[in-house]
């Protein structure tokens, strides 16, 4: 049991260690922007947003789930439209490269999975960002901006400076992360990735859907229980793509966390999934495979 809890406690600082490098520069730049740069620099970032979901999707498709987590942290201070937050989820790969490089699954198999989820991620954050620009035509959408995370941090960011403001939101996420893969990788251990892959393994339709649910999982091993199951012929590769789209990893939780629009969270999470599950879907129905 002690070991078990060793693995668990070193497998939690792993997975939070990876994600810091990310967050760092996430913050500094965010600081940067919020000390430094002024209006203008925002404005700039703003106008970006009308080609932000193209490289959204092309930054998501990267190993890891790093910059998911980085893009959550930049919607809660409105530097990156729901849009972009939305392609770079769809598109974000997580541990599913490492596994299928491990498995020695073709190169030109990966290179079409990893391209079917960054048009997709970029299909779906362009499509948001024209739904989200057509229903506010006139309106300014209302959300806290940079300064609003320090607000919600309790810190004195404005005093600290550029270098030791981005150091204490990295710290503060940092711990959130470590708590969440901690809490999770007991849950996961104990419930079993065998049990996960009973639930959705060869049910058409049912398969898409529960492998959405799944991949709402924030953490690593969602993608690692979806990818082996379609390794292993369990899983039929439109259900892959649905679990695998929605798996955003961490960067879900950390959405959850930043963003003081607590509905507006749980909405992104339904298109997340609804998006997710609608494309795996199609997918399978036109019997797109590898």
């Amino acid at each position: 049991m002690k070991e078990l809890i060793l693995d668990i406690l070193i497998d939690s600082c792993i997975d939070t260690l990876k994600l810091v490098p990310f967050l760092f520069l996430t913050y500094f730049a965010m600081e940067y922007v919020e000390h430094k740069a002024g209006e203008k620099a925002k404005a700039r970032i703003a106008k970006s947003g009308s080609y932000g979901p193209a490289v959204g999707a092309l930054l998501g498709a990267a190993p890891q789930c790093g910059f998911s987590a980085a893009a959550s942290s930049l919607y809660a201070g409105r530097v990156i439209t729901v849009g972009t937050l939305m392609a770079v989820y769809l598109s974000t790969s997580d541990e599913m490269l490492p596994i299928f490089l491990s498995e020695q699954v073709p190169a030109i198999d990966i290179i079409k999975i990893l391209g079917l989820k960054v048009l997709i991620g970029l299909i779906a954050g362009f499509m948001l960002d024209f739904g989200v620009r057509h229903f506010y035509k006139g309106k300014k959408a209302d959300g806290p901006e940079i300064h609003h995370i320090c607000e919600h941090d309790h810190c004195n960011c404005e005093e600290e400076g550029v270098l030791k403001s981005a150091l204490h939101h990295t710290l503060q996420i940092t711990g959130f992360i470590f708590l969440i893969s901690l809490v999770l990788g007991f849950i996961i251990e104990f419930v079993g990735a065998e049990a996960l892959g009973n639930f959705i393994t060869n049910k058409p339709i049912i398969g898409e859907l529960i492998a959405g649910l799944i991949g709402l999982i924030p953490n690593c091993a969602a993608s690692v229980v979806i990818t082996q199951l379609y390794l292993e012929g369990a899983l039929s590769f439109g259900a892959m793509m649905s679990g695998l789209l929605v798996g955003a990893g961490i960067g879900i939780a950390i959405l959850i966390r930043m963003n003081e629009d607590k509905k507006k969270s749980a909405e992104i999470i339904a298109i997340l999934y609804g998006f997710g599950v609608f494309f795996g879907i199609i997918i399978e129905l036109l019997g797109i495979g590898i």
